[in-house]
């Protein structure tokens, strides 16, 4: 009987948009006024904004203006909308109540159908639109550069066929929307088990001096009881019996509690191990929640060959098919100099680089140490240029006053990018490079660079970028230790993004410090979003 309903407003903006069809300027928006009509009527939520009437208008002119939701599909569209609260989104900013409220309204009482159709409609283009691109504008929080824009039409052609799939099987529509990356379905999937345990209140410890292994404190208890609670000791290796002894069985669970956090695994329980072991069941949550969007951000940035640099976690990944192929350590910008989030394309190699040193580090950090030893240029290699590339006499430079000067380093051992710089373009001078200071892959985290990325491995990377033709060109190039530009046959895209949690396969959660301090800002305005009357 739904589908026979003849003379409700669907047939009325059908009849529109055949009666526009027939004018000889052809609009496809011709029948917005309609819509809107029906819109205040049916009382649409306030998330019902242009954007959302542009999607619903297209959907319905794909559909032929006709009424999509029969009561089956209907009921199975809430149940996926409410499973939006594993994605860490908020199932009643879709109007999940006022849907089933309509599954209640008389079937007599006017347009009652119609509304219905709609505002179900509205829920779930607005969810595939959360799924899909993310519940707030990337650019506005935290903006990552891309030397290519991705295409915004075809996003949403894709986004309405993706919509037109789902309507005779809703969850099939989710399950396409939603990132297909393992990094998103696996903290999806931990979420959830973390929000089952939310509301469990975990032990805080005092504050006092960093707890070593055997000294007797009393603040151990509470250190063994949160460490059982959060699963990072056996009950049956939890030495109750030595009361507030900080014993071996205990060091080893605020190491596995340390590895998980991104922490120095020492066994120490200083201030930043106990800021992390003080975080409750909810700050985690909301860690994880916002992550999830920023995974929804980026998921269409990952190719399936790409190289992926996680700054927070100071590693980089090379994927192949999705799938990680090879990885390795990373050191990335201290929070004064930031590695910023970008993607773009791998296209040269500089081969034996020199270094010439950017002007934040010439001011800050090498003019203080030329002023103290005048022999500071010759120790490592150092020439002072103009910035036509002219070597300039250093005896000759006013050093408490130089001017417009540089400094290069020469190609060596010594020299801050090693054997090998790889490049691609950006506006910011960031590019991957080998290093000398190897003994600082071994601390976590690794933020101790001016911006650019250090690779550990950097000639095991190297390979997997070059052709079997190019690495023979490349190693004989290297062997002659002379400075060579290198360019690249084949194409290889690169992100550098920032998240502070990831999870296995198992649903177990690694969570990251938050190095450059982002994410109370981004938790505020995701709650902020969710808060929004739907």
């Amino acid at each position: 009987m739904y589908r026979k309903r003849v003379f409700g407003l669907f047939s009325w903006l059908l009849a529109s948009a055949l009666a526009v069809a027939d004018e000889p300027s052809t609009s496809p928006s011709a029948p917005a006024p309609v819509l809107q009509a029906l819109a205040g009527y049916c009382r649409m939520p306030a998330s019902f904004d242009a954007p959302a009437r542009e999607r619903l208008q297209a959907f319905y002119g794909l559909n032929a203006w006709q009424p999509l939701w029969q009561p089956l599909t209907f009921d199975e569209l809430l149940e996926q909308l409410q499973l939006l609260a594993d994605d860490g989104l908020n199932p009643a900013l879709y109007g999940t109540d006022a849907l089933r409220q309509r599954l209640q309204t008389p079937p007599d009482e006017p347009l009652a159908r119609e509304c219905s159709d709609l505002l179900a409609s509205h829920a779930y283009l607005l969810a595939l639109q959360h799924l899909r691109f993310g519940q707030l504008q990337q650019s506005q929080h935290e903006p990552l550069w891309r030397s290519q824009q991705p295409l915004p039409a075809t996003d949403q052609q894709r986004l309405l066929e993706i919509a037109a799939i789902g309507l005779a099987r809703p969850e099939q529509a989710f399950d396409l929307a939603r990132p297909m990356l393992e990094q998103y379905r696996n903290l999806r999937m931990a979420h959830a088990h973390l929000a089952a345990g939310a509301q469990v209140e975990w032990p805080s410890l005092p504050v006092g001096p960093t707890l070593r292994p055997d000294m007797t404190d009393g603040r151990v208890p509470v250190l063994r009881e949160r460490l059982l609670a959060e699963g990072y000791l056996a009950a049956e290796g939890a030495d109750e019996a030595y009361g507030e002894l900080y014993t071996p069985a205990l060091v080893t669970g605020v190491r596995a509690f340390q590895r998980a956090h991104g922490l120095q695994d020492d066994g120490l329980v200083g201030v930043g191990t106990l800021a992390e072991l003080n975080a409750s069941a909810q700050q985690r949550l909301g860690q994880v929640r916002i992550n999830l969007e920023r995974f929804r951000w980026f998921a269409r940035d990952i190719e399936a060959q790409s190289l992926l640099v996680d700054i927070t976690g100071g590693q980089l990944v090379f994927l192949r098919d999705y799938r990680p192929l090879w990885r390795t350590r990373t050191q990335v910008g201290k929070a004064a100099r930031q590695t910023p989030a970008m993607k773009s394309v791998i296209n040269r190699l500089t081969l034996n680089p020199t270094w010439t040193v950017p002007p934040t580090i010439l001011r800050e950090d090498k003019l203080p140490k030329i002023r103290r030893d005048p022999g500071y240029l010759d120790k490592h290699r150092m020439r002072v240029i103009d910035h036509q590339g002219n070597p300039l006499d250093p005896n000759t430079i006013d050093w408490s006053r130089p001017g417009g000067i540089m400094l290069r380093q020469a190609a060596g051992p010594e020299n801050p990018l090693g054997r090998v710089a790889i490049r691609f373009p950006n506006p910011f001078s960031v590019y991957l490079h080998d290093t000398p200071s190897q003994y600082l892959f071994g601390r976590t985290p690794r933020a101790f660079s001016s911006g650019c990325v250090r690779v550990e491995g950097a000639m095991q990377l190297i390979d997997l970028l070059l052709s079997e033709d190019e690495r023979a060109r490349v190693t004989e190039l290297l062997g002659r230790g002379e400075t060579y530009e290198f360019r690249l046959s084949g194409r290889t895209p690169i992100l550098m993004a920032y998240w502070t949690a990831e999870a296995d396969g198992d649903g177990h959660v690694f969570f990251r410090p938050d190095i450059y301090g982002q994410d109370a800002r981004l938790l505020k305005a995701l709650d902020t979003a969710q808060r929004t009357a739907p």
